[in-house]
């Protein structure tokens, strides 16, 4: 198997400031997820998803010139095409599931696409799963299994919903893991947002209701706050490793607790902490692993499978 290149001095020499991008990532993530619980159910998920991206957009003006000189191979089209069908579903899904589901719930299920990443990788791009990595990606399950609690609780559309986020959100980031290879990381995240906002357009059309000037202003605050966790993301892997980063999410489920008992009176489920904490933990510790073995890493940080 492929080692990864040895890092420069530059690189991961700075833990604190790593910690400190990361911590910033997951707090304007939960303004992300906050956002959307306001925004509520008038506006139907794949028209408010598809007016996110649209007025992201915005954001890919310094990307224009670049883009349009692009030349490209016809597989490489279709992959771009293939990752902008899946995240589009996924995306869709999980504006549904945010308006329907406690913040807690979507917050600590997001926490599975790392894991289908891993899954995925070893069926399709030939990487091995160790025992490790299986029992990890085990308890990973059981603490999905914890926060939905079949038979306990009732396991509605919005939980269905978040499962299949994570499974498209996961085949979006592989398939970026495959074409980060061949273009550049600025390409990869432009061509996202275009295929995803055409993607959607057609979906948006068929449900669309007028939508108001507040609520235009949520889903282009929805943008803002998506485009600056993305960008502190990268600020946080530029300063610290992908080991030392990934612990650092558990405190988006913890603030996304308290912000739905603080603000939207949901209640604080325990269980909804426990599975999460196993989720981050197994993803961790596969993150951890990949590091100590300095194999090509594959497990994504959590927040690079949001919106």
């Amino acid at each position: 198997m492929r080692a990864e290149p040895t890092l420069s001095p530059k690189v991961a020499t700075n833990p604190m400031l790593g910690i400190f991008w990361m911590v910033l990532t997951g707090i304007l993530f939960v303004g992300v997820t906050a956002l959307v619980k306001v925004l509520g159910t008038r506006v139907p998920a794949p028209q408010a998803a598809f007016l996110r991206y649209a007025m992201g957009l915005v954001f890919l003006l310094p990307m224009l010139r670049p883009l349009m000189r692009l030349r490209l191979e016809r597989r490489i089209w279709l992959m771009f095409g293939a990752r902008g069908a899946v995240h589009t579903i996924g995306v869709s899904l999980w504006f549904f599931a945010m308006a329907r589901i406690p913040i807690a719930d979507v917050t600590a299920m997001n926490y599975l696409s790392p894991i289908y990443v891993t899954l995925g990788a070893a069926l399709f791009l030939g990487e091995t799963l160790a025992l490790r990595r299986v029992l990890a990606v085990v308890a990973a399950l059981i603490g999905a299994l914890i926060i939905l609690r079949p038979g306990f609780r009732e396991v509605g559309p919005g939980h269905f919903a978040m499962l299949f986020t994570a499974v498209f959100f996961g085949a979006s980031y592989l398939t970026a893991k495959v074409l980060s290879g061949r273009c550049s990381a600025g390409i990869v995240v432009a061509m996202l947002s275009i295929t995803v906002t055409i993607g959607l357009a057609p979906l948006a059309a068929a449900v669309w209701v007028t939508p108001t000037l507040g609520e235009l202003t949520i889903l282009f605050g929805v943008a803002c706050l998506a485009t600056a966790g993305h960008y502190t993301m990268t600020l946080a892997f530029g300063a610290a490793p992908l080991a030392v980063t990934q612990p650092v999410t558990f405190l988006q489920l913890v603030w996304a607790v308290a912000l739905g008992a603080l603000v939207f009176g949901e209640g604080v489920d325990v269980f909804v902490l426990l599975g999460g904490t196993v989720i981050v933990a197994a993803i961790s510790f596969i993150s951890w692993r990949e590091a100590v073995l300095k194999r090509r890493a594959i497990t994504p940080p959590v927040s690079a499978t949001k919106v």
